[in-house]
C-alpha cells in the first residue's frame, strides 16, 4: 500500500526486519508504489551543488531514477539484497549494507536523499553518516509519500482494517499531521548531528487516480503485511477491494510529498 498517515509513535529503526522485509516481492514494489512530484526532485537537484547523488534505502530504484532523468549520478546503500539485485538491472551501482554501518571508503557525495526510508534508520547515526560524506554545502534531503482517499472510502478502509488486522497501522487524519512524529525524529537527529543548518520542511500537493486492481496491487507492499497469514491477506483484500466496488470501482486519492531538508554547514 502506498504509504498511510502514521500513529504509530514507536521507533520503526529498531524493527530492522521489517525493513527487509519489502524485498519479497520487488517487482510488485516497483509496479505498485507511487513515485514522487517532479518539483521535489527539481528543487533538491537545484539546491545541491553538484549532480553526485547518494540514495539511502534506494530500494527498486524508483526515486534514483528520476533523480537520475535529472541529470544525476545515484549511488545507492540498500538493506535488502534482493531490492538491490532488482535495481541494479536498471544499471545502478548499490552496495549492500545498513546505512548507519555503511563505509564510504572516503567518498563525497553533494546531496544524500532517503525517499520512504529514513524512519528505518537510527535518526542521529543517520545524520552523522550523511554529514560524514557531504560537503559543506552538501544537502540532505528525506521524504515520504503520504496517501489520504477520499473520506468515505478512507473511513471503509479503515473499518476493514480494524475488523481483520487490527494491529496494522489504519489511515489517520489529517493526512497532514500524519508524519509529524517521524519528522519531529529526523528534526532531532539533523541538530543532534551538530553539522548541519536548521532543517526545513517542504510539501507538495498532488492526485493519483486507482483502479479497484491498481489499489489492491499495492496492499501487499505496506509494512507488516508479509507477517500476516494467507487467510488474512485474502480477507483484507476481499474487503477492500468490495469497498472500492461499492464506490464504483475506482477513486482519485490526494498526496502529500513531506520532505525534510538541510545543508552541510
Amino acid at each position: 500500500m502506498p504509504t498511510i498517515a502514521a500513529r504509530d509513535p514507536s521507533e520503526p529503526h529498531q524493527h530492522r526486519h521489517m525493513a527487509e522485509s519489502f524485498g519479497a516481492d520487488p517487482e510488485r514494489y516497483d509496479r505498485a508504489r507511487p513515485r514522487y512530484p517532479d518539483a521535489l526532485v527539481d528543487r533538491i537537484v537545484a539546491g545541491s551543488p553538484g549532480p553526485r547523488v547518494l540514495d539511502v534505502g534506494l530500494g527498486t530504484g524508483i526515486a534514483a531514477r528520476q533523480f537520475r532523468a535529472a541529470g544525476c549520478r545515484v549511488v545507492g546503500v540498500e538493506v535488502d539484497a534482493r531490492m538491490a539485485e532488482f535495481a541494479r538491472r536498471d544499471g545502478f551501482d548499490i552496495e549492500v549494507s545498513a546505512f548507519e554501518t555503511w563505509d564510504p571508503a572516503g567518498r563525497a557525495f553533494d546531496a544524500v536523499i532517503a525517499a520512504q526510508t529514513w524512519h528505518w534508520i537510527d535518526p542521529v547515526a543517520g545524520a552523522a553518516k550523511a554529514a560524514e560524506v557531504l560537503p559543506p554545502g552538501g544537502r540532505l534531503a528525506v521524504f515520504w509519500n503520504v496517501v489520504q482517499p477520499p473520506p468515505d472510502l478512507a473511513d471503509a478502509f479503515a473499518a476493514v482494517h480494524r475488523r481483520v488486522v487490527p494491529e496494522l497501522p489504519m489511515l489517520a487524519k489529517p493526512v497532514k499531521d500524519g508524519y509529524s512524529v517521524l519528522l519531529g525524529k529526523a528534526s532531532h537527529g539533523i541538530r543532534a548531528a551538530g553539522a548541519f543548518g536548521e532543517p526545513e520542511e517542504w510539501r507538495f500537493e498532488w492526485e493519483r487516480r486507482y483502479t479497484r486492481d491498481e489499489w489492491l496491487d499495492s496492499v501487499p507492499t505496506s509494512g507488516g503485511y508479509s507477517r500476516f497469514p494467507q487467510d488474512t491477506k485474502d480477507e483484507l483484500l476481499a474487503g477492500l477491494g468490495a469497498a472500492i466496488d461499492e464506490a464504483g470501482g475506482a477513486f482519485t486519492a490526494g498526496y502529500t510529498t513531506v520532505a525534510l531538508t538541510t545543508v552541510r554547514t
